[in-house]
């Protein structure tokens, strides 16, 4: 690398630019917190897929205004001349290579996941045994909710080798599993289709996506997993939790005994 070219470029750095540009990097920060508070606010009054679209715009729109401010400063702070490019990208890639090796792991593999999309904001995923919608993606890394309401920030560059499940990859379906075990002794076709009904009259149920009562013999009992999908992804624990309570009702109208954990374990 050029030392007197980096030397030439610095020295032609003034004060004015240094404020020009931090002025530029103030209002691109404004810009991305007005941005995400907005489609934030403006999404929880939204359902469905309007509401996933609007949440992955966010993303895309926080890059872009990274990119656009990088590319308006650069010009102000050096004279853009192909040496002084060379001699400040060349330090910089340098300098930052060594000290943020971890940092800009996950920064490219924020690049990519934006590219690939394997999750969006309002997606349900499991990472490393958290699952939790995406409340938002960075260029670093993502964060999600958890059911018991805990964010979690999982780093981009955790997904290169670690398995992700996304329970609704951008749609609006979400399945659901409620789980029973039951005593044996009873008739299981009338039981699957007494349990299918609860699901269908769940006020919670979207009734036109196809449900399943599967039923198979285990040690611990006849296990019954009844598979919906709640009207919004959001609502699957009081979803699931209506289900069950439901289920239990009608096992205890038909005479069969539910198993509780404690003789299952």
């Amino acid at each position: 690398m050029d030392e007197s070219g980096l030397q030439q470029a610095l020295e032609s750095i003034s004060s004015v630019a240094v404020a020009e540009a931090f002025a530029l990097v103030v209002i691109a920060s404004v810009l991305i917190v007005l941005i995400q508070k907005l489609a934030s606010a403006l999404a929880e009054k939204l359902s469905g897929k309007p509401r996933l679209y609007l949440l992955a715009t966010v993303p895309l729109a926080r890059l872009l205004i990274i990119v656009v401010t990088v590319i308006l400063i650069v010009p102000i702070l050096v004279e853009p001349s192909f040496e002084n490019m060379v001699a400040i990208f060349g330090a910089l890639a340098l300098a930052i290579g060594f000290a943020f090796k971890d940092y800009i792991n996950s920064l490219i593999a924020g690049l990519v996941t934006l590219y690939e999309m394997p999750y969006r904001p309002g997606d349900w995923i499991e990472v490393n045994g958290y699952y939790g919608e995406v409340r938002s993606i960075g260029i670093r890394a993502a964060e999600i909710v958890t059911l018991d309401d805990t964010v979690i920030v999982v780093p981009h560059g955790v997904l290169w080798n670690t398995l992700l499940a996304n329970s609704n990859d951008g749609s609006h379906n979400l399945m659901c599993v409620a789980e029973l075990f039951l005593e044996p002794n009873h008739d299981v076709a009338q039981m699957q289709a007494l349990l299918r009904d609860v699901i269908y009259t769940s006020p919670l149920t979207r009734t036109y996506q196809p449900v399943v009562v599967a039923v198979t013999d285990t040690e611990e009992g006849m296990r019954y997993r009844l598979k919906g999908y709640p009207l919004e992804p959001r609502d699957q624990t009081r979803f699931i939790s209506d289900l069950t309570a439901r289920a239990s009702e009608v096992c205890h109208e038909q005479g069969v005994k539910l198993l509780c954990r404690s003789r299952r374990e």
